[in-house]
């Protein structure tokens, strides 16, 4: 019988493309490798646009960005020749890091596939699916408490034996952002407090009422002292206007006007946040600041880890739709949390008298 101990991975590649939400759940990992292989080169393969999540993270020692763009618009061009030898150059760059472990944190097939490509020895898939598993060496399941968030990525560091006392999820945003924050801060006179509000997401079963988070807006300034600043993509500019323009006293609009570093640094700085279930929103958690996600279509982590952040939710019998809401567009789910019910608990998570 063999009972020569596993050889320590020296070269460790964390394959989690995307989207921004994803990649904070799955953040806690990095430090959990880095604790228990100290001397290891972990690296973070990643889509560009979300680069500038784990680029900061003191516990990483690379970036790996996967061209996604020129490879879809050399499919969409049908030059496939010419997809074969990027893909082929790719691969070579990935191979030339000799990684020895590589992680499949999404379990998709181009997740999957991008983990293969690596060359590592050994590839674990978490929770593999759409045929990626063929592409594994090991897999292990979506285990752990579904209430408590980033629970899967949890469960996925204690099956590896790594250290999960201190499993917290972290954003770190650099200097730079970091100086831009306290610059605006400063010259918007938010220096006494404020709050950030993220009403936006991919799938308008998991939107608030645009009405609501105007009313929102004015009554956190108004009871609670605390100016809104709002955050949101390029995509949102024309809803965050909507909600602005239905605010007496708007919120500072900066939709689609930040880098992730700098929604991230902005978040930091804040007194409150609340938002939908979406990457931005789930920032305030990693930021620890005080934290208010209203979720609906989607099943919520109602088990925050944290004290100072509440998940606002209202099950109901056709709950989770997910991505299949049954309602023809009423979203009864989400219109049941009211404006009262986000300010009495904000309140409560302020310590502030009504």
């Amino acid at each position: 019988m063999n009972t020569r101990p596993r050889p320590q991975p020296r070269r460790i590649l964390l394959v989690r493309t995307s989207a921004i939400g994803d990649i904070v759940f799955a953040s806690p990992l990095v430090a959990a490798f880095r604790r228990a292989y100290p001397r290891a080169h972990i690296a973070w393969l990643v889509q560009p646009e979300y680069r500038s999540l784990p680029e900061h993270h003191p516990d990483l020692d690379e970036v790996i960005v996967w061209p996604v763009r020129e490879w879809r618009e050399l499919w969409r061009r049908r030059r496939f020749g010419r997809l074969i030898r990027e893909l082929r150059s790719f691969r070579k760059h990935l191979r030339a890091r000799r990684f020895d472990l590589a992680l499949d944190l999404q379990g998709l097939l181009k997740s999957g596939f991008l983990t293969y490509l690596s060359g590592a020895r050994e590839r674990i898939g978490l929770g593999s699916r759409e045929g990626s598993r063929l592409l594994m060496t090991r897999i292990v399941r979506r285990g752990g408490d579904s209430n408590r968030i980033g629970s899967e990525y949890h469960f996925l560091a204690q099956s590896l034996g790594l250290p999960t006392q201190d499993f917290s999820m972290v954003v770190p945003y650099g200097p730079e952002a970091a100086a831009w924050a306290r610059e605006l801060i400063e010259r918007a006179g938010l220096s006494h407090g404020f709050a950030v509000i993220c009403p936006f997401t991919t799938r308008p079963q998991k939107h608030w009422l645009e009405p609501r988070w105007a009313e929102l807006s004015e009554r956190l300034h108004a009871e609670l002292g605390l100016p809104v600043v709002m955050l949101g993509g390029p995509g949102d500019r024309e809803a965050a206007g909507r909600i602005r323009d239905l605010a007496a006293a708007g919120p500072i609009d900066l939709a689609g006007k930040t880098t992730l570093p700098q929604a991230a640094a902005l978040i930091a700085g804040s007194s409150l946040l609340v938002s939908v279930d979406t990457g931005l929103g789930h920032m305030g958690i990693a930021c620890s600041r005080p934290s208010l996600l209203l979720f609906g279509s989607t099943c919520p982590y109602l088990d925050t880890t944290r004290a100072d952040a509440q998940v606002l939710y209202h099950r109901l019998d056709c709950s989770p739709c997910k991505r299949k809401p049954t309602c023809k567009g009423a979203f009864t789910c989400m219109r049941l949390i009211t404006v009262d019910e986000v300010l009495n608990a904000a309140r409560n998570l302020l310590g502030r008298a009504a």
